[in-house]
Parts: structure tokens; sequence; C-alpha cells
């Protein structure tokens, strides 16, 4: 039985649930072969078919990123999709591999950062967790990306601040920690209480690092 058989539109749901089931199965089985017939099926003629083995696929990663790390670079080939639903998908699959494909995934950032400016919340959100985990890698991608994310933490709207400010985390270190702390505390006077306490909080955890 084809793997295809399981996902949700081939059984006349609309819900995600079979997905979801499906990716924690083949994550908990590290069926190589079915995870693969769902990466080659992302290019299947019927969008339902593609949308749920994306949705099948980032959920796989959501468990266990090293089962679809290797196709990262397919990932990256739908963020120019004209489907709104591949884009925002394959940029959340992207974010689950990031750190671990970053070298793959590092030649892409051009496309990566434009995809992020322009895209839906969704693809925002998850596009700035794959500039991150791609610019935490190394000194060399950590230089080319952080400037696009201080800008980007600096100019994004009052309400994704916190919640990005918290994905750059992870790229933050010693020559970049200060540029990181002034952004974030010319930002703190904008924000509505929760939001101005996530911030203080995600500066302690850097400063602390300090």
């Amino acid at each position: 039985m084809s793997i295809l058989d399981q996902i949700a539109s081939s059984q006349g749901r609309r819900d995600q649930a079979p997905n979801q089931a499906l990716a924690r199965e083949l994550a908990e089985s590290r069926d190589k072969q079915a995870i693969q017939e769902l990466a080659e099926n992302l290019w299947n003629k019927d969008r339902n078919t593609r949308g749920d083995c994306l949705k099948v696929l980032y959920e796989i990663g959501y468990l266990a990123p090293e089962l679809i790390a290797d196709y990262a670079v397919e990932f990256i080939k739908l963020l120019t999709d004209k489907n709104n639903r591949l884009v925002w998908g394959g940029m959340i699959a992207l974010s689950t591999v990031a750190t671990i494909r970053a070298d793959a995934i590092f030649p892409h950032i051009e496309e990566i950062e434009r995809v992020t400016s322009q895209g839906s919340v969704i693809t925002r959100d998850a596009g700035i967790r794959v500039l991150a985990g791609v610019a935490s890698a190394n000194d060399a991608h950590r230089q080319t990306i952080f400037p696009f994310l201080l800008d980007h933490l600096g100019t994004c709207r009052p309400k994704e601040v916190p919640q990005h400010a918290e994905s750059v985390l992870i790229a933050v270190d010693a020559g970049t920690r200060n540029d990181f702390v002034q952004i974030l505390e010319g930002r703190i006077p904008e924000m509505s209480g929760s939001g101005a306490a996530r911030l203080r909080k995600a500066l302690r955890e850097v400063k602390r690092q300090a």
C-alpha cells in the first residue's frame, strides 16, 4: 500500500489529524522509504496531495528532524511556488532542519530573506527561525545573516518582536550581543505588558550568557 493512501486528502478528510498521526508513526518507525515517497510527491500534480505530503514531512521534522534533513533543498524549491500553503509549509520544514543542514541552506540565504520579508505571517515566523538556525551554525554564517535579523527586529510589527527575538536567541554570540540588546531595549516601550515581559526575559537570558 502506498503511503499516500494514509494522507488526509486520500481519506476524504479536510482536517490534519491523519497527517499528524502518520507523521508520528513514521517518526517512530523511522521508515525512510515512506518518507522518501512523501518527498517525491511534493511535486505531485494534485495540490492537496502536495500539501498533505509537506504537512506530514514538517510534522516529522518537529519530532525527528534528521529524518527529513536530506530534503532541505527540495523545501527551498517550494519557496517560489504559487501555492502559499506550500510556501509557508516549505519554510516550516526548513526551520526544523536549519541547524543540522545549515551549510546546504546557506547558499540560498538571500532567497530565504526575500521570501521571509515578503511572505505571510506564518512564512515570516518560520523564516526567522530558519535564518537564526543557519546563523547559529558558525561565525561566517552569522556575519552574513545577523544584520538582516537585527534590521527585522528593529522594524517588524511590535506584536512580532517577542516571538522573533526568542527565535533569534540561538544565533546571538559575544560579537552580536550588544546590538541585539540595544534593538530589544529600544522596542520595549512599544510592547504590551506581556510582550514587554517576554522581551525582558530574552534580554536576561542574553545577558546571563555574557
